[in-house]
């Protein structure tokens, strides 16, 4: 038995990967900080022995533990995390509030390291894995990301310091590194006043599918690779960042010069439970 735990697992990847790893016979821990899509997604699958759902805000220490909690309650292991939740913004640095900011590297770190630290015993039993989804915006920089951009560049140097902390104990470590996928993330981005963001994305090159990474993510884990950048716009655009920053810098600017454009949105519920990446 296979025990996986998603997070962010109602919609685009993180469904995506729910869908083929139960397909695969794996029992999954669905967490997501929206309950009612969390009672379809259940309902989709149609096993309740082999699903297991909780409503967790991955800021929320309380909600960590009782999830690790519960998904030793449920299935009694856990061989597969996957830590998946995730926000993003859309707006200038100069004119973010910090509250801002501070959601985004909550969700997007804060988040994915307490969850891990609190797994880790779980997985030190199973000598399990973990996935965690970066971005390429984690590498390189990204006009109107500032924040996401910081929290996925924390996200990579944190847990490649845990990898070499964890090898020895046969925990296996794969890291994502996506460009832009077709996901729920233009319903969910920030504008700069912590409302939702109004204007339409920018992006580069083609979107990719979630069901797509998802089938890449699962031949990568299975041959226990370290890295996975399932995209040439990923390799290429690191690529030019490190050898031709100048010319990095001016096609990003043009590209994405709507996303550096000073504006406010007008005030919106937000939610950021599901994972959007960019």
């Amino acid at each position: 038995m296979t025990v996986t735990l998603i997070t962010g697992a109602a919609s685009g990847l993180g469904w995506a990967m729910a869908q083929h790893w139960f397909q695969a016979g794996h029992c999954l821990v669905l967490a997501d900080i929206n309950t009612d899509a969390l009672l379809r997604r259940q309902t989709e699958l149609g096993d309740d022995s082999r699903v297991h759902i909780v409503t967790v805000d991955v800021t929320n220490t309380p909600d960590l533990e009782r999830l690790v909690r519960e998904t030793e309650a449920a299935f009694g292991r856990l061989d597969l995390l996957v830590n998946n939740a995730g926000i993003t913004h859309r707006s200038p640095a100069i004119s973010t509030k910090p509250d801002v900011f501070r959601k985004v590297m909550a969700v997007d770190w804060q988040g994915p390291v307490e969850l891990t630290q609190l797994a880790l015993p779980l997985l030190e039993r199973s000598k399990g894995q973990i996935i965690c989804i970066g971005s390429m915006a984690g590498w390189m920089p990204v006009p109107g990301r500032a924040g996401y951009c910081a929290a996925k560049s924390a996200l990579t140097q944190f847990f490649e310091v845990l990898r070499l902390e964890l090898e020895h104990k046969g925990i296996h470590l794969l890291m994502v590194y996506p460009s832009f996928l077709d996901t729920p993330i233009e319903q969910s981005a920030l504008g700069a006043d912590g409302n939702r963001a109004t204007h339409a994305r920018s992006t580069v090159g083609t979107m990719a599918s979630a069901d797509d990474i998802a089938r890449l993510i699962a031949v990568a884990l299975a041959s226990r690779k370290r890295w996975l950048l399932p995209d040439r716009i990923s390799r290429f655009g690191s690529l030019l960042w490190r050898i031709a920053p100048s010319l990095y810098l001016r096609v990003v600017r043009r590209k994405f010069a709507g996303d550096i454009a000073d504006r406010t949105a007008p005030a919106t519920t937000t939610s950021y439970g599901n994972p959007p990446h960019e």
